[in-house]
């Protein structure tokens, strides 16, 4: 059984994967596949409820690192949802993988790591770190598991995206009963609505993170989202970290300035983020001083003090728009939150330009809770 983490050790939100995504970019070795990464994994739409029809595959929407796992013999290539290799930071995966009796083949997949009983994304988060030695550490202490829920190309080296995915779907059974490992799990799914409505109601949260609804007759469309939906009872948000204000006195970060790009590429500032404790704040200038006299925000930018805000000055220092993170909120209307809203945590793993206004516009009164799928 693993001993509970001490506070010392426990992983902090706002300074793990503290990171831009371009600093995570990086090339991919040439492969004897007939898709080469990067490829864009196919993508979903946020909705308001569970879609029903006879042609929906139901599958759980786990809280992790979106990953294409490609093989070509020995070598293995990890890569995440903007592109980016990920295979450094989960070299018990790439071990684990070369293991596997399938030769060649490309899985679509989600990265999580479960200690307890529950998936834990900071654990995910402390992984992007510079030093290989702790990651190495954490591989050994923590180490992660790929969830496979769709096949791209099969263990013959075929290409499987023009498929419908019903048959995509009996292609990754028989490859998943043929290569079990700690390393790679078949993700579940159900074709009955109410089994998924009992998932996003019913269960408590633990890494479950909602509900995604594909449509079984369709072909594999990447960089698309026109076959998959997505469902969250907690509404959250990726947004871009445009700048900051200080705290009225001692010197310190006091809010974070989010922003969202709109349709013809500007960034917007859509709201603030304060809910930081006092050791927190310190460290954040820390993480932003990198960035700190960039451009901001292109459209919109903060003007003076709103009336939400607890800051009593209208002033604000303007960064580069590199660093993505997550926020949880109540209500978003006007073309903002309307209220403050509450850090969760970095997105290392989000592209600044892939946080835009749809993933809050379409979702603004959605009730969504993380739950986990037994």
């Amino acid at each position: 059984m693993r001993t509970k983490k001490s506070a010392k050790n426990r992983p902090d939100p706002v300074t793990e994967g503290a990171v831009p995504a371009e600093e995570l970019q990086g090339s991919f070795p040439p492969l004897d596949l007939p898709i080469q990464p990067p490829f864009p994994p196919m993508e979903a739409k946020s909705v308001e409820k569970i879609p029903a029809g006879g042609n929906y595959q139901y599958e759980p929407k786990w809280d992790g690192f979106r990953c294409l796992v490609f093989r070509d013999g020995d070598t293995v290539v990890l890569q995440s949802k903007a592109g980016q290799p990920l295979a450094r930071y989960f070299p018990e995966l790439v071990e684990e993988i070369r293991n596997l009796a399938a030769r060649r083949f490309v899985i679509d997949g989600e990265i999580v790591i479960e200690r307890n009983g529950e998936l834990r994304f900071d654990d995910l988060l402390m992984r992007i770190h510079p030093a290989e030695s702790r990651i190495r550490k954490l591989s050994s202490e923590t180490p992660a598991t790929v969830l496979a829920f769709d096949i791209l190309v099969d263990d013959e080296g075929k290409a499987l995206i023009g498929e419908p995915l019903s048959a995509r779907r009996q292609a990754l059974l028989k490859f998943c009963a043929h290569n079990s490992s700690s390393a790679l799990r078949l993700s579940p799914v159900t074709l009955e609505r109410a089994v998924a409505e009992r998932w996003l109601k019913d269960l408590s949260a633990s890494g479950f993170d909602g509900v995604i609804a594909k449509q079984t007759d369709c072909s594999y469309a990447s960089g698309e989202r026109t076959a998959m939906q997505k469902i969250k009872r907690i509404r959250t948000a990726d947004c871009v970290v445009g700048g900051f204000r200080w705290t009225s006195k001692g010197g310190e970060v006091g809010s974070l300035l989010l922003g969202l790009y709109d349709d013809s590429g500007l960034l917007q500032h859509i709201g603030y983020t304060s809910s930081f404790k006092a050791e927190e704040r310190k460290e954040l200038e820390k993480i932003l001083s990198p960035y700190m006299g960039g451009s901001g925000f292109s459209g919109n930018a903060p003007g003076g003090p709103s009336r939400w805000s607890t800051e009593r000055t209208g002033e604000w220092e303007r960064l580069e728009p590199k660093l993505v993170c997550e926020v949880r909120y109540d209500h978003f209307s006007g073309g903002r939150f309307r209220h403050g809203t509450k850090f969760l945590r970095w997105r290392p793993d989000k592209e600044p330009k892939a946080c835009t206004f749809e993933q809050v516009e379409r979702r603004a009164n959605v009730s969504v809770a993380r739950l986990f799928a037994a």
